[in-house]
């Protein structure tokens, strides 16, 4: 468990997915999660403090040993720089097994939109829902939320004496979810909805919610506010990948 983590934003890729760079100031251990573009400006941001970062909480000054990789899901814009970032960090890359296929793809999905990519990596580990893993001395529980794509997970990095975060892909949004129309990826509009209601709605209400894009939000809030989930029933399709 750890106090006060460093959390820093960039949005990569023209879809401006958020990449985070979680670290612990406790000792410099960082993982990359979400490393979807840009592997370039993250790598010299990390490596020699070169740039400024989009978004930044909590504050750490040291060296940054980036430790592991962690996926929410496995759209291009999420995981099409992650063969970049494993060469250059030598570290293991985590995401859940059901979007091996989905991630497979990555490649040719990002050259649809314009974006040349290099082949799909390959997860090295997998993990499942309910499991607590430890990555830079931080605890992270996995949430298998599927609905946006078979293998969406959000993770929560429990955080001592303070509000936990959870890192939710393209599960939740401020005021929308993920689509569910995108191909190949399982989308279930029906599954999402109830996935986000049985695994997200019973965290504290204060846990600071990091969308893939868009704003940052709390689960207080998308419990009273999103109008997907509230009251009415949803409209539309959900948003961004």
């Amino acid at each position: 468990m750890v106090k006060n983590p460093s959390i820093t934003h960039f949005y990569v890729t023209a879809l401006e997915q958020r990449c985070s760079v979680v670290t612990n100031p406790n000792n410099g251990e960082t993982v990359i999660i979400d490393g979807g573009g840009d592997s370039d400006r993250i790598i010299s941001w990390i490596d020699s403090n070169e740039g400024v970062p989009d978004a930044e909480i909590g504050s750490f000054t040291g060296k940054r040993k980036v430790v592991a990789l962690l996926n929410t899901h496995a759209h291009f814009d999420h995981s099409g720089h992650i063969p970049f970032l494993k060469e250059h960090y030598g570290v293991d890359w985590w995401m859940h097994d059901d979007d091996a296929y989905l991630q497979s793809l990555a490649k040719v999905s990002g050259e649809r939109w314009g974006f040349q990519l290099p082949e799909p990596a390959i997860a090295d580990y997998n993990w499942n829902h309910g499991e607590l893993h430890t990555f830079a001395g931080m605890d992270f529980e996995i949430i298998h939320t599927p609905g946006h794509t078979l293998g969406g997970c959000c993770l929560r990095l429990i955080v001592e004496d303070g509000s936990d975060h959870l890192f939710a892909g393209d599960t939740l949004f401020q005021g929308s979810i993920g689509r569910t129309d995108l191909p190949h990826s399982g989308g279930d509009m029906d599954l999402l909805l109830k996935m986000i209601r049985e695994r997200l709605w019973p965290l504290n209400d204060d846990t600071i919610v990091h969308p893939g894009h868009g704003p940052l939000t709390t689960i207080g809030y998308e419990k009273s506010h999103n109008p997907f989930l509230n009251g009415e029933g949803y409209i539309g399709r959900g948003a961004w990948l």
